[in-house]
């Protein structure tokens, strides 16, 4: 008998191990399910994950194919993940979890027991902290004083101060003269009294001690307003002490999931580096939230409405339709309004462009004025300067003959008088050039030729050039052939360039040798003429001193480069200005100044 139950027993006990090892292969086929845990992470988003991670690894290794992973967040932080469902668990204070369970259906699993205060399940609380040389002293000095705190929301800190100053007669809205909420982490807060910027802080339970052993701050800089130390404690708290934190699911988690976890925080040992990490001497079942419920009444939270956003995003939810066209109608009036302000702005500057152009223009207008006055002057002075140049050449003619008739042998006399006719000759030949280029006409399309055209414009400026001492060159390349054109156009334009090249040259500053030379070369459909001077340069692009009154001379009108590129167009030929170092045309004699490329066509 005792040998037959001996065998059921070692059959019994086969079968067993059989189940509990297909179990086991079981449990390991199956997919690990990850699971992310909310923390609050009122030191510092890295502190958070180095207190809370090794708790996570042990739930990770106590549950069966689950992995956990902390998430520090701040109070708005875990509301909004919370409402995306990116968070499964969180671990908070008391007072947070009754402001979520207003709009997420939570399930406390455990309340944690601190590591101090001989594993107390009361330990969140607030610290009124000022500076040792404040003449602050008691609650009443505190009235109208500008304080720091973490956050509204913050049961540990900024709500169960203005629970304790309800208890002692005052309204707390109307207490304090300004209150910053600076967030997380807490350390500013006790900054902010060290640097004078605020008069006071409300701190969390213990935060001064702990900033004082980790070496932070001094503690003998610091006092605690309205202070107790309750027995069995190791900080001194202004306030009555409420509920530890605790660990809570969402209804996400199954039942069966949530047991496990419950089962494994109670079963971690005070020594795991787990619970030493997280300062905790391990967990216990949820403690009651009845003093926390107490205090919202008093302050009237527990019926806070919650954040706009979040009403808004509800009614968006159950209005699709309307909040659709609602949110189409937002967008496109925005839309409409930012065209609207494009379109005054376009319109402003339009406005503001036209009145800079008349402006301009009134300008241009003056100058053109100054500039026709010296234009009829000129002329005048031309035809009248012309008449005695006349009368010059005629005694010199006269003279000559009657020394002739006479027959007096005298060839110094002749040679003198035959020298003033010369120069009363070239003299009208001046004379006659200028009252070409001032004179008003309809241009004149006639044969002529370049190359002569371009000597009798540099025959008006040859003394100009040799005063300043500018060595002249002119080349002519290929055989020369006329063409149609307005001699006395073409001429305006040759004074113009060579002009402009002689006051670059004069506006160099070295003693290098001043040089000007004239190119002309006769090809089969075209004819080019290169005026290149070894002056200053190009003083601004070629486009904008081509524009009318664009001019970089004090004293000039910016009128010389549009009358060039004007006389150029009604030949229908080309003109480009470029410095030499620049310049695409074939190897010039220096690198140094400017290049003048004229292109007028044969046909």
């Amino acid at each position: 008998m005792a040998m037959g139950t001996w065998c059921r027993a070692l059959v019994v006990s086969c079968i067993l191990s059989l189940i509990g090892l297909n179990l086991s292969y079981a449990d390991e086929g199956l997919p690990v399910n990850e699971f992310k845990v909310g923390v609050l992470a009122n030191h510092g988003v890295l502190q958070a994950k180095q207190r809370w991670q090794p708790m996570m690894d042990y739930l990770s290794e106590n549950v069966p194919n689950s992995n956990f992973e902390v998430v520090p967040v701040d109070f708005n932080g875990m509301r909004s993940q919370l409402l995306s469902n990116e968070l499964q668990f969180i671990v908070t204070n008391p007072g947070q979890y009754l402001h979520l369970s207003n709009n997420f259906p939570l399930s406390w699993l455990a309340t944690m027991k601190s590591r101090k205060h001989q594993g107390s399940t009361f330990t969140i609380g607030a610290t009124i902290i000022v500076r040792a040389d404040s003449p602050i002293r008691s609650l009443q000095d505190l009235r109208g004083k500008n304080v720091v705190a973490s956050d509204p929301q913050a049961l540990g800190g900024y709500q169960a101060a203005m629970g304790l100053l309800h208890k002692m007669g005052y309204l707390p809205e109307q207490f304090f003269g300004q209150v910053r909420f600076l967030g997380f982490p807490l350390a500013p807060l006790i900054y902010q009294v060290r640097d004078g910027s605020a008069d006071a802080a409300i701190a969390p339970f213990c935060t001064l001690e702990e900033m004082i052993e980790t070496g932070l701050i001094n503690k003998a800089d610091y006092r605690v307003i309205h202070p107790t130390n309750p027995p069995g404690y190791d900080c001194e708290v202004s306030t009555q002490l409420y509920p530890n934190w605790s660990f809570a699911a969402a209804d996400t988690v199954s039942p069966r999931l949530t047991m496990q976890i419950t089962r494994a925080l109670f079963d971690l040992p005070a020594d795991h580096v787990a619970a030493i990490t997280a300062d905790t001497l391990g967990w216990t079942a949820p403690v009651s939230q009845l003093k926390v419920i107490e205090l919202f009444k008093e302050l009237q939270l527990q019926g806070a409405s919650p954040p706009l956003y979040q009403t808004v995003y509800k009614w968006m939810e159950k209005n699709k339709e309307w909040g659709g066209v609602l949110l189409l109608i937002f967008i496109v009036s925005t839309i409409y309004h930012l065209w609207l302000e494009y379109k005054f702005r376009q319109k402003s500057e339009f406005l503001v462009s036209t009145e800079r152009q008349l402006k301009d223009k009134a300008l241009q207008l003056e100058r053109l004025q100054s500039a026709a006055i010296l234009g009829e002057i000129g002329a005048g002075l031309a035809h009248e300067l012309n008449q005695p140049i006349a009368a010059i050449t005629q005694y010199s003619e006269g003279a000559m003959i009657q020394l002739e008739r006479l027959g007096q042998d005298n060839p110094e006399l002749y040679d003198i008088l035959g020298k003033i006719n010369a120069q009363s000759i070239r003299a009208g030949a001046v004379v006659h050039r200028i009252r070409g280029l001032l004179k008003r006409r309809q241009a004149k399309a006639e044969p002529l030729n370049v190359t002569l055209v371009v000597k009798e414009a540099l025959a008006l400026l040859r003394r100009e050039l040799d005063r300043a001492g500018v060595q002249v060159t002119v080349e002519v390349e290929g055989h020369p052939y006329e063409l149609m054109g307005d001699s006395v156009g073409l001429s305006q334009m040759w004074v113009n360039l060579m002009k402009n090249s002689l006051d670059a040259l004069e506006a160099c500053k070295d003693n290098h040798a001043r040089k000007l030379q004239l190119e002309i070369h006769y090809l089969a459909k075209e004819i080019k003429v290169l005026v290149i001077d070894n002056g200053e340069g190009l003083q601004g692009q070629a486009s904008e001193l081509m524009a009318s009154f664009a001019s970089t001379k004090d004293a000039g009108l910016g009128l010389g480069l549009a009358i060039c590129k004007d006389v150029v167009s009604r030949h229908h030929g080309s003109i480009e200005i470029e410095n030499c170092k620049q310049s695409t045309q074939a190897p010039l004699p220096w690198q140094q100044g400017c290049v003048v490329t004229v292109i007028l066509p044969r046909g």
